[in-house]
């Protein structure tokens, strides 16, 4: 029994351990680190300021995504809804932020996120405000040639970010994670915040 405890104080400091490097990694970046000042769907500024406060999983991308978008908004939605499950948690607060603020206004956004989850919150704004809400992230942006048709697809890094109540950076997860290790690495955080 002893060497069971052992065993599992020893994993758990490894993990704490592993958290606290990825932590000081993701700040030596300065992931996040700027403010925006973007829109909500129904037209409310909003700033980083906003956020303070609530545990964030951040992702952005576009509406007219054909597939990674709508899948990693799901994953992001039932990664949410699998914390909600666990009694004691503090609710995670789901964000979509465009990076194709020319087709995805505050409307547009509003009809396309409503199909995900009841809290999932979008913004937007210009295109310079936009993009310096990507360029505080770090996040690749590049709207590719219109087709004959006008219609184009927009070529952005694929991550979602979680942000701790104190606005900070805590991870990233890549394209790569499901729904169940985003909760699991952000219950993780949250017990160790």
């Amino acid at each position: 029994g002893l060497a069971g405890a052992g065993w599992l104080y020893l994993r758990r400091e490894k993990e704490r351990r592993r958290r606290q490097r990825r932590l000081r990694d993701l700040r030596a970046l300065a992931l996040g680190q700027g403010d925006f000042q973007l829109q909500d769907t129904s037209g409310t500024p909003r700033s980083r300021a906003d956020l303070l406060g609530r545990w964030v999983l951040l992702y952005f991308g576009f509406t007219h995504c054909p597939d990674v978008c709508p899948e990693e908004l799901e994953k992001l939605c039932r990664a949410v809804e699998l914390l909600e499950a666990v009694p004691g948690l503090p609710p995670v607060q789901p964000l979509f932020i465009t990076v194709d603020p020319a087709r995805d206004d505050a409307a547009a956004l509003g009809r396309y996120l409503r199909d995900f989850h009841p809290r999932l919150q979008g913004l937007t704004g210009t295109a310079e405000q936009v993009r310096a809400a990507a360029g505080a992230f770090r996040v690749y942006v590049s709207a590719g040639p219109p087709d004959p048709d006008g219609d184009y697809v927009v070529d952005h890094s694929v991550l979602t970010f979680l942000l701790g109540p104190d606005g900070l950076v805590r991870d990233c997860y890549g394209r790569s994670r499901t729904a169940e290790e985003l909760a699991k690495s952000v219950r993780g955080h949250m017990e160790s915040y």
